[in-house]
């Protein structure tokens, strides 16, 4: 790949693979604000600065004083803290038998909601209602229905408003949605909006997750059981090594 020098100081390049490091270790959100090219001439000219900072401090000598001894020491004692930490569980892997087994004893954790697909067109009577139900009867497409006499946002997708568990809409919309058959419409049902036609789509009930379909959640959670364990299991032996005074 191309890794355009953006520019040199005394030598050092300041390419765009620096520049992309910087803005990835800003976090996404700080990073959007300079996604432009003057957002990117104000890294590369921050970048310049902080070079010439180096220089100019290994030019005066700033990491012969005490006070960056200290700092540097303290930096490299949690760096090595972490270090021993990744030492102790960077190996450990969770294979197949494990996940299952943990999954088989922890079924009732992945259970799934009940949920429904649904559409809906919504209007202000209950007559107005009644005439389009009408219109659908005779042959009028649902969704064409939807776009012309809808006074919901979804009416732009034909009245789709996605799967929904309950608790997502009014009470008394999911009281008649999910009693409805897959493929049938309601008559009016009257909530605090308007009233509304209900086309039910899809109805899925409650369950439990199969293993295949959470495997990388059962996968991190296993992984993370093993590396506590190893990690007590070596903090305890070190116990044994080293003098230890709790005083809580």
């Amino acid at each position: 790949m191309n890794n355009k020098v953006l520019a040199t100081v005394n030598g050092k390049e300041i390419t765009e693979d620096i520049v992309m490091k910087f803005l990835n270790d800003l976090g996404p959100q700080t990073a959007m604000q300079f996604q432009s090219p003057e957002g990117m001439k104000k890294i590369v000219e921050e970048l310049i600065n902080q070079e010439m900072l180096y220089l100019d401090a290994k030019e005066n000598n700033l990491e012969e004083e005490e006070e960056f001894k200290n700092q540097q020491e303290k930096f490299q004692e949690g760096l090595l803290k972490q270090y021993a930490v990744n030492k102790v569980i960077k190996d450990i892997e969770a294979n197949d038998d494990e996940m299952k087994e943990f999954f088989e004893e922890n079924k009732e954790h992945y259970k799934t909601e009940a949920s429904i697909t649904s559409s809906h067109i919504l209007v202000e009577t209950e007559e107005k209602a009644k005439e389009i139900i009408e219109e659908i009867e005779s042959g009028k497409s649902f969704e064409d229905a939807a776009k012309e006499y809808s006074s919901c946002p979804s009416k732009d997708q034909g009245g789709n408003l996605g799967e929904s568990t309950r608790g997502k809409m009014v009470p008394e919309f999911e009281d008649v949605a999910f009693d409805m058959e897959v493929g049938t419409i309601s008559e009016p049902v009257k909530t605090e909006f308007g009233y509304h036609i209900i086309k039910l789509a899809d109805k899925k009930e409650e369950g439990t997750s199969s293993f295949e379909d959470v495997k990388d959640q059962v996968q991190a959670q296993v992984l993370g059981r093993k590396q506590q364990e190893a990690y007590l299991e070596k903090t305890n032996s070190l116990r044994e090594k080293y003098e230890v005074e709790n005083h809580m």
